[in-house]
């Protein structure tokens, strides 16, 4: 939001330089972390079996692809598995999923399945809605696979969870 649409939201603002300022600084984590800190691993460790879920913002508008899959690869004991269309959207969206629920719960219900056939243990995902659509999926449909956000999985593989 900051990045692509703050100059948009303030083109009539005095400062547009300042405007732009703010969205050179901002990152999305695992960005930061590899574009800027440089960062190649994650000095982790799991035993988990996971997969990552890419959202549609991140993917789309930033173009933030591999920097999230690098460092989860990177984990030591971890089985990092692509999940099939991961790029395809979770059918949350924002005001989609509360404007056409139908459409959104059918894009979720494709989501869920691909999760089931890859018999994971964790969909490992950078966005709250996708995190929040696919974990209420999970959860209505009684499956054991767990939904967390990449900044959890980084903290729980060193050990940091609660």
């Amino acid at each position: 939001m900051v990045r692509r649409f703050y100059p948009g939201l303030f083109r009539n603002h005095d400062n547009q330089q300042q405007v732009q300022a703010i969205g050179a600084r901002t990152f999305e984590l695992s960005e930061f972390l590899v574009r800027k800190l440089g960062l190649t691993t994650w000095d982790g460790s799991s035993t988990l079996k996971i997969a990552y879920h890419d959202s549609c913002h991140l993917r789309r508008e930033l173009g933030v692809i591999d920097e999230p899959r690098q460092l989860l690869r990177s984990i030591k004991g971890i089985q990092f598995v692509e999940l099939a269309d991961a790029d395809q959207c979770c059918g949350f969206g924002g005001l989609f999923s509360v404007k056409y629920p139908e459409l959104s719960g059918a894009i979720l219900q494709e989501k869920l399945k691909t999760i089931h056939n890859t018999e994971i243990d964790v969909v490992v995902t950078n966005d709250a809605g996708c995190l929040a659509q696919i974990n209420g999926g999970l959860l209505r449909n009684k499956q054991t696979t767990r939904v967390l956000h990449f900044a959890e999985m980084l903290a729980n593989s060193l050990g940091d969870s609660p």
